[in-house]
């Protein structure tokens, strides 16, 4: 089992910056693919970014390339999600999400995924 806990939420104005952490337990962090998914109001999740086990590779939406940079410690046990530039519409919960150890490749799709964090509000003002 591996228990993710996401912290770093908050509320921000357009233009603002916040950064989302993500605390892994229970396994050898560094044996998983990592992801930040997000869940807006009457929508359905989504994939906004991942790396993988070494962060040699990463994924972005297409929404948030160039604002957003993932990056992992895998001395920490930690994943991150500096979000720049924020917009209104970024507004989402934020999951955290990791792959089992046996998936070692980087995954953009939610059952792609199999251990959750219980998610952190980001909402942006105009």
């Amino acid at each position: 089992q591996v228990q993710l806990v996401e912290s770093g939420g908050g509320m921000v104005q357009a233009g603002g910056s916040l950064r989302l952490s993500c605390a892994a337990s229970g396994r050898t962090f560094s044996t998983l693919v990592m992801g930040w998914f997000r869940q807006a109001p009457g929508k359905e999740r989504e994939a906004v970014a991942a790396i993988s086990r070494r962060a040699g590779q990463t994924y972005y939406a297409d929404s948030v390339k160039g604002r957003f940079t993932i990056s992992r410690d895998n001395a920490k046990n930690t994943v991150y999600l500096q979000m720049n530039s924020l917009k209104p519409e970024d507004t989402a919960i934020y999951y955290c999400a990791a792959r089992s150890p046996s998936r070692t490749e980087v995954g953009v799709r939610e059952s792609e995924y199999d251990y959750w964090g219980q998610g952190t509000q980001v909402t942006v003002s105009s």
